[in-house]
């Protein structure tokens, strides 16, 4: 299998930073990461010529959501500007002919009552147009998230598979974030398939804490606490596009990216 990998860039130029790092596809945000603002398309010629580059580069894009988005919370004043964050990027994606869209999981405060959680989530689904595949990332931190532990996911999948269009619902499954939530990486593809029946995404990231410590903290491969061999594992097994989202820019990535081709 060639492996279909790219990296996590700035969003002024994808194409041209995918080609610099030797990547087949590029994700990026559509904007401020922290900010509840719409999307916005940094590429100077727009959206339909962001499209057609990509198109003629033979680049595939995917689109990274903000962070703030958690469609999960009991919070009306988080989760209804999430929903409509989402919408928004959804709708941006596919302008530009994205792949799909990755959203964090999203979590509820320690006392809260997970299951409120994962209908939130349904509802969401249910009302959201969905131009381009969702793609539900699993996170690394907090007691009470909706994507740390297998569990979780497991009521989660439960809970959006009632809604229309759940089955389309797609899964990114990022090491990093599965290493520090307590996740065995020798079988968390096998079993993530079990709960989800699909991997459409994978993050290849090494781990700047230890293992189950619920820190989201990337760094590049073979420079932290995920055993080479296990991650490479990981991205063969799960026989999806890739991306890093390790620092060092250009060279750190490209590092990356060339150590997974020779690895995974």
């Amino acid at each position: 299998m060639t492996l279909h990998i790219g990296a996590h860039v700035d969003g002024a130029d994808p194409i041209t930073a995918a080609e610099a790092r030797g990547a087949g596809l590029a994700q990026f945000f559509l904007g401020n990461p922290q900010s509840y603002k719409g999307p916005v398309i940094e590429y100077a010629a727009g959206a339909a010529a962001l499209k057609a580059a990509a198109e003629a580069a033979g680049i595939d894009l995917y689109v990274h959501a903000p962070y703030p988005i958690n469609v999960a919370s009991t919070n009306n004043r988080i989760r209804i500007p999430g929903r409509k964050l989402l919408q928004q990027h959804l709708n941006a994606a596919a302008e530009i002919g994205a792949k799909g869209v990755v959203v964090h999981g999203g979590h509820l405060g320690a006392d809260e009552d997970a299951a409120i959680g994962f209908d939130n989530w349904r509802k969401c689904i249910d009302g959201l147009d969905m131009p381009v595949p969702l793609l539900i990332e699993n996170t690394a931190g907090g007691d009470n998230a909706m994507a740390r532990r297998l569990e979780a996911i497991d009521r989660l999948w439960s809970a959006i598979g009632q809604a229309s269009g759940g089955d389309t619902v797609g899964f990114c499954l990022d090491t990093c974030h599965a290493w520090a939530g307590g996740a065995d990486l020798t079988d968390v593809v096998e079993k993530v398939r079990a709960v989800t029946g699909r991997i459409d995404l994978v993050h290849a990231n090494d781990s700047r804490d230890a293992f189950d410590s619920g820190a989201d903290r990337h760094t590049n491969i073979g420079s932290g606490f995920i055993d080479g061999a296990a991650l490479a594992a990981v991205v063969r097994e799960a026989a999806a596009p890739v991306v890093v989202e390790t620092p060092g820019g250009v060279e750190g990535q490209a590092a990356d990216i060339a150590w997974l081709r020779a690895n995974a």
